[in-house]
């Protein structure tokens, strides 16, 4: 394995958003960088098998069976792992729900854009998650 490919970190991402114009974002314990719900394919694990794996464990969110609408790859540096990438597949889940922070979730909040972009933002989200979610 290449130094890249060890630094490289694969999850599953979801842009979770609700009918008022509102993203969630989570925080974990222990930081201050707000995110997207998700986090690491185990091995043998579909990217869809990791989503819905981490929603429930992290939020409580239990997503129906079918297709959870794909929105696309994308990479940034990990906001708590130095030196390291995160490449998320990313989806898109139309929820609007009461998270229950679970697990290592420390905070859960739904928040408009001009909200989230006075908070500290994990880099995946402030580059590639803002952006797209002002174009659905």
């Amino acid at each position: 394995m290449t130094d890249k490919a060890s630094r490289t970190i694969q999850i599953a991402a979801a842009l979770i958003d609700d009918s008022e114009g509102r993203l969630l974002l989570v925080r974990k314990a222990g930081t201050n960088c707000f995110m997207q719900a998700g986090g690491k394919i185990e091995d043998g694990e579909s990217p869809t098998g990791a989503l819905r794996r981490e929603l429930a464990e992290e939020i409580g969110l239990v997503l129906a069976d079918g297709d959870v609408p794909y929105l696309g790859c994308y990479s940034a540096p990990a906001a708590n792992e130095p030196d390291h990438i995160v490449e998320a597949e990313v989806y898109h889940v139309r929820a609007p729900l009461d998270p229950v922070v679970q697990s290592e979730i420390a905070e859960a909040i739904w928040v408009d854009v001009p909200t989230a972009l006075t908070l500290p933002l994990a880099p995946l989200t402030r580059d590639h998650i803002l952006p797209l979610f002002q174009r659905l």
